[in-house]
């Protein structure tokens, strides 16, 4: 039986990594990890460079008309990172 006070494993990480403001990082190296499963692996495979930076993410993509497609559909993958962060990790998206 849980006492009033008692939080479970997960509350008590998330509380943590608050506290010791790293719960940002972990985020960023989560979606940079999810890259293949956020936009397709023909894209992750193209991606060369992906970091994130003040809530802009980064990309070098290798593919001229790849990049030229992400471009237009970058409030949809901004939206997609921030759902699957559950936070708003990013605002903008810089292509290198």
């Amino acid at each position: 039986m849980r006492k009033a006070n008692d939080k479970t494993l997960k509350e008590a990480l998330e509380q943590m990594m608050q506290v010791y403001k790293i719960k940002r990082k972990f985020d960023e190296t989560g979606i940079i990890a999810h890259w293949p499963e956020l936009v397709g692996k023909s894209v992750a495979n193209r991606t060369k460079e992906l970091f994130i930076h003040d809530k802009k993410l980064y990309l070098r993509i290798e593919s001229s008309v790849i990049k030229n497609e992400l471009m237009m559909i970058r409030l949809q993958i901004i939206q997609k990172v921030n759902n699957e962060a559950k936070t708003d990790l990013i605002t903008d998206i810089i292509f290198l």
